[in-house]
């Protein structure tokens, strides 16, 4: 489902810096030769809007029903809220682990609005926070129908992650497209280019060099 508007809306804003000669360092020290801050849309209110426009009839197209909006803590909390309200649908947050002190809570807001969930995430990278936040829903008796970024790094390691526990996920933009769309934009060498296409494929390749 991945939109190249959303792609070079992205770009523009400075919400995604792509050069695979000055690399990114990960938190997990991954060298990586791009970087994406999705809390930069919340900044634009033109961005976002159609951000939760792309959201918004993703989610109606669904074939399940939909009872509740799920955001990853903390970039997928605006996401989540911004869609829920257009929706008209009880929303929660999942933090990354329950909180060490009042009622210990790891999800926030009233689980008993509803079933079925889609979960909110801002960006897909290897899927941990993610699926950490579909586990803790699935584990309160929710159904997560879908988990919905606004943009995907496209690792193998997620598609394997989302599948191992049986999630669907998907983005409004990914990788693949955007380098894509800086190529023909002629903001790539076709070297540069073969180069960001294989580290999808292999994202420890420049922390081994």
């Amino acid at each position: 489902m991945a939109n190249t508007s959303i792609s070079a809306l992205l770009l523009q804003i400075g919400a995604v810096q792509v050069n695979p000669k000055e690399l990114f360092t990960w938190t997990s020290g991954l060298k990586s030769p791009i970087y994406c801050d999705n809390r930069m849309t919340m900044s634009h209110p033109d961005v976002r809007k159609q951000i939760i426009d792309k959201m918004v009839d993703h989610i109606q197209q669904l074939p399940k029903r939909v009872d509740m909006i799920a955001g990853c803590a903390t970039a997928g909390i605006p996401h989540a809220a911004w869609v829920a309200d257009r929706l008209n649908l009880p929303m929660v947050y999942v933090r990354s682990e329950a909180k060490k002190h009042g009622k210990g809570n790891q999800i926030e807001g009233d689980l008993t609005q509803g079933e079925n969930v889609v979960v909110i995430e801002d960006l897909i990278s290897t899927g941990k926070s993610s699926i950490a936040s579909s586990d803790a829903l699935r584990e309160s008796g929710k159904h997560v129908i879908e988990v919905l970024s606004i943009f995907s790094y496209n690792l193998t390691a997620a598609n394997k992650a989302f599948e191992e526990k049986d999630y669907a996920y998907d983005s409004l933009a990914d990788y693949n497209e955007l380098i894509t769309l800086m190529k023909d934009k002629n903001e790539l060498t076709e070297e540069d280019y073969r180069k960001l296409k294989e580290w999808s494929k292999q994202p420890d390749m420049f922390t081994k060099s």
